[in-house]
């Protein structure tokens, strides 16, 4: 059996050799097959030291592909394109910082073997500040409420699938991923599995809050419960004005002297147009998406792929390639045109 392990890669030139090493390592010991190893460098901004890494290892070991995109797509794009490439019947995804340790592997892959779909490593206790875990608690309770995640599932970025996941998995084409939100399209067929979460030894993570913040929004690309807590919240303010409209007239005929007061009138003004304001905004982001996923933007833009015979041409999340434009001047320099 081919086990595929698909490592996003940003910032680390100092961490892959170790990780990609360790799970070797942990393979021999277990001794359940062949592995491969497909790592994606999702355009690091530093001046090429992560490319030039996974080149030395791909130079080193003949198991292992390194690709390369050619802008920023994120960790869940970088795992798609990952997935694009891998060819093992069961595919781990594992971090480049050594967090989610291999040792850790058994684990999912005793849970794997009771005939499971997909299975998660969760971490009883995480190795992030405060300020983290609590967005990661907000970020599970999301999950359960607008994609409809089971309430025992628990998941992470350390996951192990099947190859027929992964196969339903890449025809998800849209730049906004949410890779729980794909994997629940496929399967119900979920398992969990505590692990240890590791400190980092080297940097920090990359992802800033806006970072986040992005990652979450692209749940609703898979619910629609928003629009339906909108519609909700509508029938109640419409009620909720009409019963006010009814209790004004019935005091005015009671206390004809009773004033209208226009410090309330304004709060009213306020508080309703930030409403619908909010309501009109989460509309416009559906709609948004919507076109354009319609001009089919890319989830990722392969520049170069580093394996034995590899390609001077790019590739798009669609699987159309296209020769860059160094690839196309080097032909034409060999054709003499």
């Amino acid at each position: 059996m081919l086990y595929t392990v698909v490592i996003p890669c940003y910032k680390s030139s100092l961490t892959i050799r170790k990780v990609v090493g360790e799970t070797m390592e942990q393979f021999e010991q277990m001794k359940r097959g062949e592995v491969e190893f497909v790592l994606v460098d999702d355009c690091s901004p530093d001046d090429g030291a992560t490319v030039r890494e996974l080149r030395r290892l791909v130079e080193d070991y003949p198991n292992v592909r390194a690709i390369e995109l050619a802008k920023n797509a994120g960790q869940h794009n970088a795992q798609m394109a990952a997935l694009n490439y891998a060819k093992g019947d069961i595919i781990i995804s594992m971090d480049d910082d050594g967090q989610t340790s291999p040792t850790q592997l058994p684990k999912l892959l005793d849970e794997m073997d009771k005939g499971y779909d997909i299975v998660y490593a969760y971490y009883p206790h995480k190795e992030h500040s405060g300020g983290r875990n609590l967005g990661s608690r907000f970020n599970q309770w999301s999950l359960r409420v607008l994609i409809g995640k089971p309430k025992d599932m628990k998941t992470s970025s350390y996951w192990v699938i099947r190859r027929f996941v992964r196969d339903y998995a890449i025809q998800y084409h849209s730049a906004y991923t949410h890779i729980q939100g794909v994997f629940l399209r496929v399967t119900r067929n979920i398992s969990c599995v505590p692990v240890e979460h590791f400190k980092r030894e080297v940097g920090q993570s990359g992802y800033t809050f806006r970072k986040l913040v992005g990652l979450w929004a692209n749940m609703i690309g898979f619910s629609i419960v928003p629009l339906r807590i909108a519609t909700v919240l509508g029938y109640l303010f419409s009620i909720a004005g009409l019963i006010g409209i009814i209790g004004v007239i019935i005091r005015k005929l009671i206390r004809p002297v009773t004033a209208i007061g226009w410090p309330s009138v304004m709060v009213s003004i306020f508080f309703f147009s930030g409403l619908i304001l909010l309501f009109m905004g989460l509309i416009g982001e559906y709609i948004g998406r919507i076109f354009l996923g319609m001009s089919n933007n890319p989830q990722f833009v392969v520049r170069q792929i580093d394996e034995h015979g590899s390609a001077p041409w790019l590739e798009n999340s669609r699987g159309e390639r296209f020769f860059s434009e160094e690839a196309c001047a080097d032909r034409r320099n060999a054709s003499g045109g």
